[in-house]
């Protein structure tokens, strides 16, 4: 499988699919192997870039201090060598907040931004729901598979694990099959410290999608709305009763809405 030296890592990525290129950029902790259900979804009508962040999956994971602008520029670097000027970006959770970096920093390279239940950083942003704080407590010790079905729990109904056991299992088989280090979880959840694009919202030119679900205890919905109200032109779509794997609980829906968005800006 690919990989290219990108700055000071090799950097794993894939391509799937013709047509104007779509990036989807990963959240925290998981390789671009979560992101496959979406490739027979995406890659009929557009180039869909997959990748490993610095940290996960099968990109290197140096142990120095991290930061999104850090990794927005890996994004960069990987675009130059793939020929790819300027791209949909798509990211969600720590990925959304990778995308803000890059949106920023490489204006001209993002023909379409999606913002997917994350959040702008800093004192602006709203914290995690006090039962996520209190599960962080007892992740200490957990097995691979045992804390991927804690992160899992906090981010899907558990009417949605219920009635859906074989699918949670197939999820499950793709948060193992590149799990991440604990040295590179560390170092990507660092960088979270040092994320603050609240004063800078408005320097997003590009036609931005903001989503979100309304009982995200990850990353409350509010994140959404503070984004959305200081992005120029925003969208922001709410979905009812989802949290923050809506990508997977409400499939159907947000893809619905999410090609939708990107066909009105095709080039």
């Amino acid at each position: 499988m690919p990989k290219e030296k990108v700055g000071d890592i090799n950097m794993y990525y894939e391509i799937h699919g013709d047509g104007e290129p779509l990036v989807v950029i990963n959240g925290a902790g998981v390789s671009s192997d979560l992101s496959y259900p979406l490739i027979p979804i995406y890659s009929s009508k557009y180039q869909m870039v997959l990748f490993d962040n610095r940290g996960a999956g099968q990109t290197d994971a140096p142990d120095i201090p991290y930061t999104y602008k850090m990794m927005a520029d890996d994004l960069a670097g990987l675009l130059d060598f793939l020929s790819i000027g300027s791209a949909h970006i798509w990211g969600t959770s720590m990925g959304g907040m990778i995308a803000q970096h890059f949106a920023l920093h490489y204006p001209e390279r993002v023909r379409s931004l999606v913002l997917a239940c994350t959040s702008c950083g800093g004192p602006r942003s709203i914290g995690a729901d006090p039962e996520v704080i209190e599960a962080g407590q007892r992740l200490q010790g957990l097995s691979v598979k045992e804390l991927m079905m804690e992160t899992t729990r906090l981010g899907v109904s558990q009417e949605w694990m219920d009635n859906n056991p074989e699918e949670l299992e197939q999820i499950l088989v793709l948060m193992m099959k590149h799990p991440i280090s604990p040295k590179g979880q560390m170092r990507q959840m660092e960088a979270l410290m040092s994320h603050d694009t609240y004063e800078r919202l408005s320097d997003i030119k590009a036609p931005t999608l903001v989503i979100h679900g309304d009982a995200d205890k990850l990353i409350p919905v509010e994140n959404a709305k503070i984004i959305a109200s200081n992005i120029p032109g925003a969208e922001l779509v709410i979905l009812e009763n989802m949290g923050h794997f809506f990508i997977i609980e409400a499939s159907e829906e947000s893809n619905r809405i999410i090609l939708e968005f990107l066909s009105r800006h095709k080039s």
